[in-house]
């Protein structure tokens, strides 16, 4: 019988992940199918009960559930704990598991297919919401430089910092206001905001870049703002596609307990195969 497992969201229509997960099922012979569940909000618990109870086997989340989808978890991995926040839901006879695989799909996306390091890098993050929450441990994981994250309300950027303060090491973490950025540079600028998919930009000095600097943007499919304003002042840009793919491996592993390649699942996206 073939397993269901489906991507829920609000909005949903843009993701990618069905193909990416379909495309993982063919390289695995895994006999699955993937959809996408649009969720209105308010509608989460019930909407995520209804495809459990139609036989669904797993679930990704994507805005704006991934805090929601921690308190419908019954059980938690250690990454979910530490980051407050799931983006993976497994559904198994002993309770619902909640893993988080942002993160990890992050990181291996910046460190493996990129072959740009993190570790003593000067690095800096755009937002503190679901998808910060997912990122944080993992990017101290990789002892840089520095890690400060910035956010509209500064307040939601400490709250961040004061839940990962343990995991600092001798990083410089902190949390900033966009105002006071002026006079820094970074190696590194992710943008985990959602300003992309709207057509906006964060409000960036012009001298943020380092020589050399990255500009990684968590959305995907589409050439945003942040990139066009990166890219302008000498920055590489790249979009989130490598995330998306890197975390659905580990969702599949998650699922399936199997790992499939990534990377001829990213070069067809991007069609260069």
């Amino acid at each position: 019988m073939t397993d269901t497992y489906a991507v829920i969201g609000n909005p949903v229509a843009h993701s990618k992940s069905p193909e990416i997960h379909a495309a993982f099922a063919r390289a695995t012979s895994q006999d699955v199918t993937y959809n996408r569940i649009f969720c209105e909000i308010g509608a989460f618990s019930e909407t995520v009960r209804a495809f459990q109870a139609a036989g669904g086997k797993g679930l990704n989340i994507t805005l704006p559930f991934k805090h929601e989808a921690f308190e419908f978890a019954t059980r938690h991995s250690a990454r979910a704990r530490q980051a407050g926040a799931v983006n993976v839901l497994a559904f198994k006879a002993t309770g619902v598991e909640g893993d988080n695989t942002d993160g990890a799909g992050l990181t291996r996306d910046i460190t493996v297919n990129l072959g740009h390091a993190l570790r003593g890098q000067r690095i800096l993050l755009l937002g503190a919401g679901g998808a910060s929450f997912g990122v944080v441990g993992p990017l101290l994981e990789e002892a840089p430089l520095a890690l400060v994250i910035v956010n509209r309300t500064v307040s939601k950027a400490e709250v961040l910092v004061q839940r990962f303060a343990a995991a600092r090491g001798r990083c410089e973490f902190s949390a900033s206001a966009y105002g006071a950025l002026a006079g820094r540079q970074f190696d590194v600028v992710i943008n985990a905001t959602s300003a992309g998919l709207s057509g906006e930009m964060p409000a960036l000095p012009a001298e943020l870049f380092a020589p050399g600097a990255l500009a990684y943007d968590m959305v995907y499919g589409k050439t945003t703002p942040f990139m066009q304003y990166a890219q302008a002042r000498g920055a590489a840009v790249v979009d989130g596609l490598g995330m998306l793919v890197e975390q659905a491996a580990e969702s599949f592993v998650i699922w399936r307990g199997v790992r499939p390649a990534t990377a001829p699942v990213m070069a067809a996206l991007r069609g260069t195969r």
